[in-house]
């Protein structure tokens, strides 16, 4: 039977696999990458599928900022290849918003297709001023205020030093 069960107490080492599996091994140069290389998983929003006794499916959350105003990094979401389309990245991101919801409902932010990560609440509406590290495309910057916060209306992301 499958169990979600925090990331933190997933091997480190099978969860890079997983990513590697998912991303591949140049997954490194992306821009979201950038953003998150010194710092760890928002532990309590953080999460892993396992099956089997091992993990087919993990999402982290990491802690990034645009001046002083924090924000959560959503992603990567990651499933096995050959389980992608069985509902696993649904079951990550619902149980994430979840979490998300007992402490607060944090502003959140991604890179993803907003075809898919629409039904969960992100849009590009509240980005268009926001920057990154490296390369993105504008409609793929998607955020989730579900609060309905002040947020900067321009600047750069980058990782909550803060945090470290």
């Amino acid at each position: 039977m499958p169990e979600l069960v925090p990331l933190n107490k997933v091997a480190p080492e099978k969860v890079e696999r997983l990513l590697d599996d998912a991303f591949g091994a140049d997954r490194f140069g992306r821009t979201a990458y950038l953003l998150r290389k010194r710092s760890k998983p928002i532990g309590s929003l953080s999460f892993a599928l396992i099956e089997e006794g091992e993990p087919v499916g993990s999402i982290q959350c990491w802690p990034v900022r645009i001046g002083d105003f924090p924000i959560v990094l959503v992603g990567p979401v990651a499933v096995t290849p050959e389980l992608q389309g069985r509902g696993i990245g649904h079951q990550l991101m619902y149980r994430m918003l979840e979490a998300a919801s007992k402490i607060g409902e944090p502003v959140m932010v991604m890179i993803g297709d907003p075809e898919y990560y629409g039904r969960f609440g992100f849009t590009a509406e509240q980005t268009g001023g926001w920057s990154l590290p490296g390369p993105w495309e504008p409609r793929r910057l998607l955020a989730r205020n579900a609060m309905g916060v002040a947020t900067p209306h321009a600047g750069m992301l980058e990782e909550d030093d803060r945090a470290l």
